[in-house]
Formats: structure tokens, sequence, C-alpha cells
């Protein structure tokens, strides 16, 4: 792999979804905040580009909450603070739940480390 190529690799994040509702209960800190998952951190930021808060993946919580009647939503404990995001599914084509189970997707790996 070149230096290029090892460059543009590591720029790319692994999750990034924009038009996010973030809500630290029992208020809305952003209605379209993003969630960007890159080199093993988590970071939600404002519609702004502020960071509201972030930590490694490996020491984040997520999953979808049992109270949700749809799919778009997650609950993400990030430094012992609880968030409810939920996503927009108008990115790259997929569902409201396609995209939230990305998230989780991504994160479950980024957090089980290689091996």
């Amino acid at each position: 792999m070149s230096d290029a190529e090892f460059t543009a690799a590591m720029s790319e994040p692994e999750f990034s979804a924009t038009g996010v509702r973030i809500e630290r209960w029992p208020r809305s800190l952003t209605t379209a905040g993003q969630v960007l998952v890159e080199g093993g951190t988590l970071a939600l930021l404002t519609s702004y580009g502020r960071v509201i808060d972030s930590a490694p993946v490996q020491a984040v919580r997520v999953g979808r909450p049992w109270f949700a009647g749809s799919g778009d939503s997650a609950v993400a404990t990030v430094n012992g603070t609880r968030y409810r995001l939920t996503l927009s599914g108008a990115q790259r084509g997929l569902g409201d739940e396609a995209l939230t189970g990305r998230l989780l997707e991504v994160l479950r790996k980024a957090g089980s480390g290689p091996g």
C-alpha cells in the first residue's frame, strides 16, 4: 500500500451520519448533529461541528432502546452520560433501521478489537 493509499484509508471514517437528533434526557442537544466513528473513537457533534462528547469505542455502550417504537433510535452511554440518538435515513439510500443497525455493527466490531 502506498503512502497516499494509506492516508486515504486512514482518513475515511468507519461510520458517519449527519442529521442526527442527539438528546441528553430530558432535553435535545441538537436536531441536526453528527455521529462519527473514526480511528477507534466515537464522537457526537453539533451541526456546527462542536464536540458534544467523545470516547474510545471500547468505553462506549450502545444499543437499541426497549421503549422506542421505531428502529431509528439508539441509546449510547459515553463517559457515563446517556444519549438518545435518532438517526436520519436520508443518507446513502439506507432506511432508518438499516442506518442504526450499521452504527451498532461498526461499534461492535471496533470495540472488539483485532482478533
